[in-house]
């Protein structure tokens, strides 16, 4: 049994995180006793779940339909949440891929010629 200090600790995220966890009906919050709150197994699976999840991108919305998921088996859904996941990250570092080719081209340009105005600068609209 761990403490939410403990707990928090075991997954690298602060206390408040795990309340804010609990607030957003991600994590159940257990019954005091003794004035401690004791967390077991389950939870510590169950928060490392959402860390996971939310390093993955997901929402918390996303998260929370997982872990219903979770409980029912649901292999079709997940896949289906999972391949929506992988289509935004993809388009997300074709964007990024494309920002970057356009800042090496910039200082490419900015490195050719020192004389009038940056064009890192001028492309930045300043």
């Amino acid at each position: 049994m761990l403490t939410i200090g403990k707990l928090a600790a075991a997954c690298d995220v602060g206390v408040e995180t795990v309340r804010f966890y609990q607030r957003k009906e991600l994590l159940d919050t257990p019954a005091s006793e003794g004035g401690v709150r004791q967390y077991g197994n389950e939870d510590l699976r169950r928060l490392r779940f959402i860390r996971k999840a939310q390093a993955a991108g997901f929402s918390l919305a996303e998260i929370r339909e997982l872990i219903g998921l979770d409980a029912s088996h649901d292999h079709h859904r997940a896949r289906e949440l999972a391949r929506t996941r992988v289509e935004a990250l993809d388009a997300r570092i074709l964007e990024l891929q494309q920002a970057r080719d356009s800042l090496k081209q910039l200082a490419a340009d900015c490195e050719a010629d020192d004389s009038g105005p940056c064009p890192i600068l001028e492309s930045f609209g300043v």
